[in-house]
């Protein structure tokens, strides 16, 4: 039964792939969490199918992820388990639309979590950040234009890496990018991010294709340069590295500048929609966590028409 169970999962996995476009990383996690629940579920109740699963069970799993201790020694945080069970819900409701018996996924609720304080960095401490790599050098001048580029645009970091010559004009200061989803969406771009990709593509005496390449080891030439492509970790270690540089109060990452991107957008008056499309999310219910730290607007009418401001 077990080795059902993992084919079912293995089927499942294979459909986020093919027909929900799912990134590799997100296939990556859903493999683990659903392995994880595939070897306790299998070490539980030995023997038994998927289609015997109940709620009974899933409160049992639940107490398993509540115990589980990871690799520092720490239990499993209230939204890291919630991931887990959401991998198995989002199993459960593949299986049932591919017509095999098991539990209804809607039975089984996720606990709220206390919402989480979203990070993001002021404009003083963006200009602090983008000003701290070494620009008298090429690899300086890359590490300018990404921390510029990701501000820019809001891009993710899988979106950021795939990013090649061709695509980028800089005369209409914009381009195109499938991101999540495989959803297509036209990407813009600032002054001073144009400014800095122009002088970073002019400095380039290569003919590789990515925009980003890596600089540590020796150049390959193969494949267009191909291998040459800076990764996602190399990303985000760029931007801990001058993190750390400007000592900035935030442990700022990729998806910090994201968040930095549309609080800078939504506070200057961009409606909610606008930004929803710029960072090619499919709900806007995903958009709207920014607007509990975007008030400036209702800000400035309480202040204006609240009889308390006036002294």
């Amino acid at each position: 039964m077990q080795n059902n169970l993992e084919k079912q999962i293995n089927d499942f996995l294979e459909h986020l792939e093919v027909e929900k476009n799912s990134s590799k990383l997100t296939i990556r996690d859903y493999r683990h969490y659903l392995e994880t629940f595939a070897k306790w579920y299998s070490s539980t109740l030995p023997g038994r199918s998927i289609s015997e699963l109940d709620l009974g069970t899933v409160r049992k799993y639940r107490v398993y992820l509540a115990n589980r201790v990871d690799m520092k020694g720490k239990t499993l945080k209230k939204v890291t388990q919630n991931y887990y069970v959401i991998a198995l819900r989002s199993l459960l409701r593949f299986l049932i639309k591919n017509d095999q018996k098991t539990l209804e996924p809607s039975k089984i609720d996720l606990p709220k979590t206390e919402s989480r304080s979203l990070k993001f960095l002021e404009r003083e401490q963006i200009d602090r950040l983008v000003t701290m790599p070494d620009t008298s050098k090429e690899e300086g001048v890359r590490d300018r234009t990404v921390l510029e580029l990701l501000f820019s645009t809001g891009l993710r970091v899988s979106e950021l890496v795939k990013l090649n010559h061709e695509q980028i004009n800089i005369e209409r200061r914009e381009f195109g990018v499938v991101g999540k989803g495989g959803r297509a969406r036209v990407v813009f771009i600032s002054d001073r991010a144009a400014e800095w990709i122009d002088r970073y593509r002019k400095m380039r005496t290569d003919v590789f294709k990515p925009l980003f390449i890596r600089y540590s080891r020796g150049r390959d030439e193969e494949d267009n340069g191909e291998k040459m492509r800076l990764t996602a970790r190399s990303i985000e270690r760029i931007v801990k590295k001058y993190t750390h540089m400007a000592r900035l109060p935030v442990e700022a990452t990729v998806h910090t500048l994201r968040h930095s991107f549309a609080t800078d957008l939504l506070t200057n008056g961009a409606d909610l929609r606008s930004v929803q499309e710029m960072l090619g999310h499919k709900n806007i219910a995903t958009t709207q966590i920014y607007t509990h730290v975007t008030n400036k607007q209702l800000r400035d009418v309480h202040k204006a028409f609240h009889s308390g401001n006036k002294g």
